[in-house]
């Protein structure tokens, strides 16, 4: 394997043979051989990354019920906005069962809870950091002004955190990103200043105007060099926006609306979460263990915080609200009888609400971080069987994701429209003011292996791509190994990949994109909205992690 130290080629240097195979091959032959290579296996199925293995006696499939995460109740309504109050905390709470699990969270649960909003009614939800480490809120897929969009540099600091006095106005010391763990980890006495930072603490109220459609949202930690850690420890709930509109289509409502954040993870022999940080603490030293570098999977596939659940349904329609919450996991997810008959999965929405017509799948790609609405329809189901879903990208536990059994008939008085949304925004390649290139792929950084985006790392301080409101744009991107690539603020449609058509799954309004091995991918938005400094980055979240994330300027 030839070896390259210059961290603009993009090439990855001194990669292991476990490396190799743990991020599926692709890594590696790029080293070697550059993107063509790669390029033959974008048709694949994606293995990014590394399986923690469980030290714990896990439970059998199908046994523990699904919980459904509580909807938090407001404080206020008065006046012009919703206000709620989320208190990040430790805590300890039952995952699998009979075994205790101190968990990062907010409010006290995993999932945190879900906050149910109306289209164009504004809401402010005050977090106050109860936690050992600074933290940062993002509201994924909102349409949000960037003081409240969760920079990862605008801290919110816990009391008594020993940088607090050292932040200055208004800014905050980041440390030297080496993720080899040579170097002063973040918030170190060597750090790099980003004079923009806004650090509060310990608490901080987040404005979210909700001027957009109706659609699946969820909120998670960004901390500069520590989202994975985070998320994985705990902090991630749903944030369900819903209008008139979508509520007259007649689509299945209340108890056969089902929201489902699924994510992996592996338990050490205490019960405690298992996870390969280079500084357990999360204070000072980023990064993860070697093995890792592509990716962290888990064992354990948790639906709502149970592992491998099952939901009692009736006979009739009901529309899955699906995140994929993991850190690195792709699933490809199907649904079948016992009796192995296949039940299609009728998308109605993507990452930024409905599509224009619903689309019909048998199987269907999840990258991190990427929402589909789809509907299943258990009427041909006999009362008393079950139905599992399953993720073909899987194998032994991890192949098994939930199930299903079926109770009872009755009359089911949903629908789904041929018709589904009239509002999707329509641009145009000749509405394009500039077509821009990114890539996205391994490299070198400060000493130690990366994730590079343009042949750099994250650097809050420098400015990487810089748009005027209102501009269309086209974005070319291109990957080595698997990267699903998120646009702050802005919904996109998928034009384009690797020179063809886009797939079944592109449709409708997006806000991450799944790129596949060597693949390239052409997506078109525009940047309305609000004007400042927002990101773009990959959502393995590792890769952003050790530096694949970029600045976005509005202006």
């Amino acid at each position: 394997m030839s070896e390259q130290d210059d961290g603009r080629s993009g090439h990855a240097r001194g990669v292991t043979r476990r490396q190799t195979l743990g991020i599926g091959g692709a890594l590696g032959l790029t080293a070697a051989t550059g993107l063509a290579t790669a390029a033959a296996l974008a048709r694949r199925p994606s293995f990014t990354g590394d399986e923690l293995r469980s030290a714990v006696p896990l439970p059998p499939a199908f046994q523990v019920p699904l919980p459904i995460p509580a909807v938090l109740a407001p404080v206020s309504t008065a006046g012009s906005a919703n206000r709620y109050e989320i208190t990040q905390r430790e805590a300890t709470v039952e995952i699998l069962p009979g075994v205790r699990t101190p968990m990062w969270t907010y409010g006290g649960t995993f999932p945190g809870p879900t906050i149910e909003s109306r289209r164009g009614r504004p809401i402010t939800v005050r977090h106050r950091n109860e936690l050992p480490v600074p933290t940062v809120v993002h509201l994924h897929g909102g349409r949000t002004p960037a003081s409240a969009d969760g920079y990862p540099t605008d801290l919110v600091l816990p009391e008594g955190w020993p940088d607090a006095t050292r932040t200055g106005q208004g800014g905050h010391s980041m440390g030297t990103r080496d993720m080899s763990g040579r170097g002063m980890g973040a918030h170190g006495r060597d750090a790099m200043h980003d004079p923009r930072a806004v650090v509060t603490g310990p608490t901080r109220g987040y404005t979210f105007p909700l001027n957009q459609r109706a659609t699946l949202l969820w909120y998670h930690d960004h901390r500069m060099d520590f989202t994975a850690p985070a998320i994985w420890r705990g902090l991630a709930g749903l944030h369900i926006v819903r209008d008139d509109t979508e509520d007259a289509l007649g689509l299945p409502a209340g108890r056969h609306e089902l929201p489902l954040m699924i994510a992996d993870r592996a338990f050490a022999a205490d019960g405690s979460l298992d996870y390969p940080s280079l500084d357990p603490t999360l204070r000072n030293r980023p990064g993860v263990r070697e093995p890792y570098l592509a990716g962290v999977l888990g064992d354990v596939i948790l639906v709502n915080g149970a592992p491998w659940p099952v939901h009692e349904v009736e006979a009739a329609r009901y529309r899955l609200r699906i995140l994929n919450a993991s850190n690195a996991r792709h699933y490809e997810l199907e649904v079948l009888t016992d009796d192995g008959r296949r039940i299609d999965l009728v998308q109605i929405g993507a990452d930024q609400g409905l599509l224009a017509a619903p689309v019909t799948h048998r199987l269907l790609p999840m990258a991190p971080a990427e929402r589909y609405d789809v509907i299943i329809d258990f009427a041909g189901v006999p009362v008393g069987a079950r139905v599992r879903v399953v993720n073909r990208l899987g194998s032994g536990r991890t192949r098994d994701v939930m199930a299903f059994r079926v109770a009872r008939k009755v009359t089911d008085r949903s629908r789904i429209p041929r018709v589904l949304s009239r509002d999707l925004p329509t641009w145009r390649r000749s509405d394009a003011t500039r077509v821009r290139e990114i890539s996205f792929r391994a490299g070198r950084m400060h000493g130690g292996h990366g994730w590079l985006i343009d042949g750099k790392p994250f650097d809050p301080a420098r400015s990487d791509v810089t748009v005027r409101f209102g501009d269309v744009e086209v974005w070319r991107l291109i990957a080595d190994v698997h990267h699903p690539v998120h646009l702050h603020l802005v919904g996109f449609h998928v034009l384009a990949r690797g020179g063809g058509r886009p797939l079944r799954h592109d449709a409708g309004l997006k806000d991450t994109i799944s790129l596949r091995p060597g693949e390239s991918a052409e997506i078109i938005t525009r940047f309305d909205g609000y004007r400042g400094r927002y990101l773009f980055h990959c959502h393995n979240a590792e890769h952003e992690d050790m530096g694949m994330m970029a600045n976005l300027e509005i202006v």
